[in-house]
C-alpha cells in the first residue's frame, strides 16, 4: 500500500485516526479484501467456466462461511484481534441480510472488520494468515 500512498500523496492513518473508526469502516475494506484474496485463490485453483468459479467464490464469502471460520478460529486469534471481531459483530447495521441467518451476518461483520482493521495497519502479514486459516476451514466445512 505504500506505493499507491506515495502515489495518490495520501498519508497513512495514524493508529490514533484508526482507533476512532468505527468496526463497520473496517468492514467495509475488509470486505473488499477479502473478496479479492478468495477471487484470487478461486481463479488458481479452479479451471472450469467464470460462471462455475464465481459460484465456488460464493462459498467463501457468504456469511455463514465467514461467520464459521472466524468463530472456528477464535483461540488462534489474539485477544485484540477478537475484540475486533466482537466490536463488529456488535455493530448496529442500518441493512439486513437477504439470505443469511442474522447471528451469522453479524459475525461476518466481524471478520471482515477484523481483516479491515489489518489491511489498514498494513499487517498484511498476519491479514494473509488469517485469510488463509478460512480458507482452509471453509474447503473442509460439512455443510457449505
Amino acid at each position: 500500500m505504500d506505493f499507491f500512498l506515495e502515489k495518490t500523496n495520501l498519508e497513512p492513518p495514524t493508529e490514533h485516526e484508526l482507533r476512532q473508526w468505527s468496526p463497520i469502516r473496517f468492514a467495509y475494506i475488509g470486505d473488499a479484501v477479502y473478496e479479492t484474496y478468495i477471487r484470487s485463490y478461486v481463479l488458481m485453483t479452479d479451471r472450469r467456466k467464470i460462471h462455475e468459479i464465481n459460484q465456488k467464490s460464493v462459498k467463501f464469502v457468504r456469511a455463514s462461511a465467514q461467520a464459521y471460520a472466524v468463530k472456528t478460529m477464535q483461540e488462534f486469534l489474539t485477544e485484540e484481534e477478537w475484540a475486533i471481531v466482537k466490536k463488529g459483530r456488535n455493530q448496529k447495521s442500518s441493512s439486513t441480510p437477504k439470505n443469511a441467518d442474522i447471528t451469522d451476518y453479524r459475525y461476518a461483520t466481524g471478520f471482515e472488520a477484523l481483516i479491515g482493521s489489518l489491511f489498514m495497519r498494513d499487517d498484511k502479514r498476519r491479514m494473509e494468515e488469517i485469510i488463509s486459516r478460512a480458507i482452509i476451514l471453509i474447503e473442509t466445512m460439512e455443510v457449505a
